[in-house]
């Protein structure tokens, strides 16, 4: 039988490969590229070379805090991350809107995002120069930017010499020193009385006005952007300076109303009439009745700024301020311990817009007036002086009557746990080795009450979950801040030498659900970041949590051993004392 002769197949001319074909070749390729990776040995290498992923510790972490094998350490961050601050990150910052200086304020990364390393320290970085001589010297490499000494070098701000940033202790509207300054305004301010305890410097440049307060007995809580100079916060906080960084744009500052016995602006270029008047008026909830505010350079008898200046002074008079002085380019007005003056109503807010005016953790700036309570019985005038302010409960704790039991069994409780730790623990406080302290779940402030005649300052935070002691902090003439501990504190790194915490999971945990918000590895990251190479950390909590935090500390380098806690306690908690080592990056 024979072939049957077909005809050759009839073929077109070939289809040109489209964009789509393209793509559709590369997405095989990439996903068969996956699969030889994550299904062959092919891939080993690759992930022996890599950082652990942040689920890859976690897991880790939490398999050894079960009693598994799991063993993991967290790396350090690049070496140009050496001043890394989550939550000012200028690369986050620069897609906010500038309305009111919106993307100045804190912009945090969402949970899980943030980078799960070690801040390193920079290149020559050494242990900081003890107090009180860091006041007047810091070590140039801890923090090598030129920029404000350069610039503010004939304002008495600081200045390069040797190995050394020098502080004369002069500012923009005090070139010739903040002392001279000070002892201007006690002309008309009574400041060696003991009166004034608490103060707040707003735009504090390098902090020499908080520095030098301190001398009176008046501790000031000075703040700043992150902004062009870059480091003023991280200068005041090296050179022993309470500080932290803020800025006054669309929501309140992270303190209680009526908190502050003086309010301080030196150039702090502050438009406070703008806006309906809010930044005054936000100046006006944190100053106690009765105390002192004082504004230094713009508008204060500026050439060109005629108009601001009588708008600020009517603003002023508005809300009752009484004008004590015009000292030059330097106002000073006294706040009354009530309203009397009949346009002072015109200012408060409605009914329906009514609020506490302590809340203060992202909550929006507002342009009228909270009604408030209690505003006589808080005045300057009706506080103890200090120092018996420390110990005196007031009118603002809680069911008064049984909250000022509780807060003489909270004095009483931390004068012998901060005496065991001493004694018993082997902490550094007391000494040169420690000045910049936090409690990070501070209560009523009995931790930094105790500490009162160290020398010593203490940032007293009050976890913004949980209830909103901080305004009895500030009436016993301590100072603090609000903060959620699942995400980055307001500081560079590097700023402490002694961190506190009582409770630790508890700032972690729903009040509500009991369920976790965040991890305790990013809490403990972050107190890494914020501490001082060779820092102190004590955590009290239970047998289980410290079991835990035991673990995170060997993987993120710190020494710890674990301790009882003082034979006076009744309960079943555990102290873990670490050390940050000194490490650097390669």
């Amino acid at each position: 039988m024979g072939h049957i002769n077909l005809p050759p197949p009839r073929r077109g001319p070939s289809r040109p490969w489209t964009l789509l074909d393209i793509a559709a070749f590369f997405l095989f390729a990439l996903v068969l590229l996956f699969l030889l990776l994550v299904l062959t040995p092919l891939g080993d290498p690759l992930a022996a070379g890599s950082s652990p992923s942040r689920d890859t510790i976690i897991s880790a972490l939490d398999s050894s805090a079960s009693g598994g094998s799991g063993q993991v350490s967290v790396d350090a961050c690049p070496i140009e991350d050496v001043d890394y601050m989550p939550c000012e990150d200028p690369k986050r910052s620069s897609h906010f809107s500038r309305e009111m200086n919106f993307y100045r304020e804190r912009h945090c990364p969402v949970p899980g995002e943030t980078p799960l390393c070690l801040v390193p320290p920079p290149k020559g970085y050494r242990i900081p120069v003890p107090w009180p001589d860091s006041l007047h010297k810091i070590w140039h490499d801890n923090m090598p930017y030129g920029k404000i000494a350069e610039r503010k070098g004939h304002q008495g701000w600081m200045k390069q010499e040797g190995s050394y940033f020098i502080f004369p202790g002069g500012g923009t509207m005090f070139p010739d020193g903040a002392e001279q300054y000070i002892a201007k305004l006690a002309q008309y301010i009574p400041i060696k009385s003991g009166w004034i305890r608490t103060a707040l410097d707003m735009g504090c440049g390098v902090a020499s006005f908080g520095g030098y307060m301190l001398k009176e007995n008046i501790i000031t809580m000075s703040f700043a952007p992150r902004d062009s100079h870059k480091s003023q916060i991280q200068f005041a906080l090296e050179r022993g300076i309470p500080a932290f960084v803020a800025m006054l744009g669309t929501r309140r500052l992270p303190f209680s109303a009526h908190s502050f016995d003086l309010v301080h602006c030196s150039r702090c270029l502050i438009p406070f009439t703008a806006y309906n008047g809010t930044y005054l008026i936000e100046v006006n909830r944190l100053l106690r009745p009765g105390g002192y505010l004082v504004i230094s350079g713009p508008p204060v008898q500026w050439a060109k700024q005629e108009k601001e200046w009588a708008d600020l002074q009517k603003l002023a008079e508005n809300l009752c301020y009484e004008l004590i002085t015009v000292d030059g380019n330097t106002a000073i007005w006294k706040k009354p311990r009530e309203p009397l003056c009949r346009q002072f109503a015109e200012y408060f807010c409605p009914a329906t817009n009514y609020d506490d005016s302590s809340e203060a953790w992202y909550y929006k700036l507002k342009s009228c007036v909270t009604q408030g309570t209690l505003t006589v019985e808080i005045s300057l005038n009706n506080l103890p002086n200090w120092p018996q302010r420390l110990s005196k409960a007031t009118t603002r704790i809680p069911l008064m009557q049984t909250g000022a039991n509780v807060f003489e069994a909270d004095t009483k409780r931390w004068v012998r746990r901060v005496a065991y730790y001493k004694n018993s623990l082997g902490v550094s406080l007391g000494t040169t080795h420690v000045r910049n302290v936090m409690d990070m779940n501070a209560f009523y402030g009995g931790f930094a009450a105790a500490l009162i005649n160290d020398p010593v300052w203490v940032m007293n935070v009050i976890p913004a979950t949980k209830q909103l002691t901080l305004d009895v902090i500030y009436d016993r003439g301590l100072i603090g801040v609000y903060h959620d501990w699942c995400e980055a504190f307001s500081t560079y790194p590097r700023t402490y030498d002694l961190l506190h915490v009582s409770g630790i999971n508890s700032l972690i945990r729903d009040s509500t659900s009991g369920n976790a918000r965040c991890h305790l590895v990013d809490v403990l990251v972050e107190m890494d970041r914020i501490l001082r190479p060779e820092g102190t950390v004590i955590i009290r909590d239970s047998h289980d949590v410290i079991n835990k935090v035991t673990g995170i500390a060997h993987a993120i380098r710190w020494t710890s051993e674990v301790y009882e806690n003082e034979p006076e306690s009744n309960n079943d908690e555990k102290i873990l004392v670490a050390k940050k080592t000194f490490w650097k990056s390669h």
